[in-house]
């Protein structure tokens, strides 16, 4: 058959299928349903294209009244999720019913938008909350955001009052609230409503940024007597006592007589110079075990000469970002953990670096913090690039790489392919004398191949752009 005479509706479904799936479901939608070709519109219909609808950030009014009247009546029951702009989501949702509508997800949230008339939703950020802030309330009127029917609702906010503004009584009807909280605000003297929270089942806080506010933490999940379903990220500083299993049963536990489920992470940071007893991690097991936690482990890190990390945790570990790993951890894998920051005073070896590969499979963002030398590697660093002393290890997920404040012994562990392979690193932070020394000023082939699909970098330092450097970095800033 001569090429040029092949058309589109030649081909057969499975190619169609995996050409359209190039595109934004909403153009497949918009440009294949009803052009007179029932095959087409068997084919746009899939769920492949109705599940997840992605409304473009700039509409025009005649796309969105195609959808409305024409589209969202005869997909409706596959539609699981819609991303929109908050002015157009009001007449997306009234369109028609979706009886499996589970998330909604609003970019640009502005003030004045009402909820009267949903019952779930989902307003988060596409980036961790770390770079995403989220929601503030605080200067906004009760009113704003209020809703008699909600009753699911996932959210970004800026601070812990936020979340206290959530609980207000202006959403009376909720029964689970998932939130990521940016910060907690130490001085903060807002008075909020202090209602029990009858109707909650389900709540979820996440905060991924250290505070010293443990007790108004208690205070707000106090009100919670009903809740089945808990969920806890909390680091906390500025105590003397590590919060182990015991504080957990008195402080939370006793409080919820209907919990079946408690998923958590609470890590204390403790200035070592003020604790009046010695750190155990076998005595803070204990604890946990003491009160009937058996799918718990724990781990004590110093992460510095006076200052501890000790943790305590569910298993599995439920979350996607941990800090302040050391050498010392359990082993056990953490499938969802895809940002991680590893500190300690003892330096990194290979087999360190070869265990967080195999416990961490999921591995995204990788940062290190340490300022020892490695004992073994260092002394191997540049002596023979063609000698094989260890195994290699290969990080398969791993984009984002941060060396900034590590010794330059780690900038070789991570660049010298015969140590480690890391084919899909996009983006690197450095210090520009740790890379220019190991790279031999971007002349050394060894440290050259993982370096191939950096995209984008953040040197700490005076860096001078050389020849020698974009050939080092060839897919930088395309």
């Amino acid at each position: 058959m001569n090429r040029s005479n092949v058309r589109l509706l030649d081909l057969p479904d499975e190619i169609l299928l995996i050409i359209l799936k190039k595109l934004n479901n909403i153009d497949v939608l918009y440009s294949l349903l009803d052009v007179n070709n029932g095959r087409l519109n068997i084919l746009a219909q899939e769920n492949t294209f109705t599940n997840i609808l992605k409304f473009p950030r700039r509409y025009t009014y005649a796309l969105i009244d195609r959808f409305c009247i024409d589209i969202l009546p005869r997909i409706h029951h596959n539609v699981k999720c819609f991303i929109t702009h908050p002015f157009c989501m009001k007449r997306i949702l009234l369109a028609t019913d979706y009886p499996n509508l589970t998330e909604l997800k609003i970019f640009h949230f502005k003030k004045g938008i009402t909820l009267d008339y949903l019952t779930k939703l989902s307003i988060t950020g596409p980036y961790p909350i770390s770079m995403y802030p989220g929601l503030s309330l605080r200067y906004l009127p009760s009113t704003t955001f209020s809703s008699p029917t909600l009753t699911h609702l996932y959210i970004n906010v800026k601070t812990f009052d936020d979340c206290l503004y959530l609980l207000d009584g202006r959403l009376r009807k909720l029964t689970t609230l998932c939130v990521n909280i940016y910060s907690i605000d130490e001085y903060s003297t807002i008075v909020h409503n202090m209602d029990k929270l009858f109707n909650l089942k389900c709540f979820s806080l996440k905060s991924f940024f250290q505070f010293k506010q443990y007790d108004k933490i208690l205070s707000l999940v106090r009100r919670m007597s009903n809740l089945e379903k808990l969920t806890l990220y909390l680091p906390i500083k500025g105590r003397n006592r590590v919060i182990d299993g015991t504080y957990v049963q008195h402080d939370i536990l006793d409080y919820m007589p209907q919990l079946h489920s408690f998923i958590f992470y609470i890590c204390t940071y403790v200035e070592t110079v003020d604790l009046f007893y010695k750190l155990s991690n076998e005595d803070i097991q204990q604890t946990l075990t003491n009160i009937g936690q058996q799918h718990v482990t724990s781990i004590v890190n110093y992460i510095d000469s006076h200052r501890a990390a000790c943790s305590i945790f569910s298993l599995p570990f439920q979350f996607d970002y941990l800090k302040n790993l050391g050498n010392k951890f359990p082993n056990i894998i953490f499938s969802y953990v895809t940002h991680l920051l590893v500190q300690d005073t003892d330096p990194f070896e290979h087999e360190f670096f070869m265990r967080i590969a195999r416990s961490f499979p999921l591995l995204k963002h990788l940062r290190i913090f340490n300022v020892e030398s490695q004992v073994l590697d260092g002394l191997i660093t540049f002596s023979s690039d063609n000698c094989q002393l260890h195994s290699i290890i290969e990080y398969h997920h791993l984009t984002i790489l941060n060396v900034q404040y590590a010794h330059r012994d780690y900038v070789e562990q991570f660049l010298n392919e015969t140590k480690t392979f890391i084919p899909c690193l996009t983006e690197f932070e450095f210090s520009v004398d740790h890379l220019k020394t190991v790279t031999k000023d971007f002349t050394r082939e060894e440290t050259q191949r993982n370096c191939a699909k950096v995209k984008r970098i953040f040197p700490r330092g005076s860096l001078v752009y050389s020849k020698d450097f974009f050939l080092y970095f060839p897919s930088l800033y395309k």
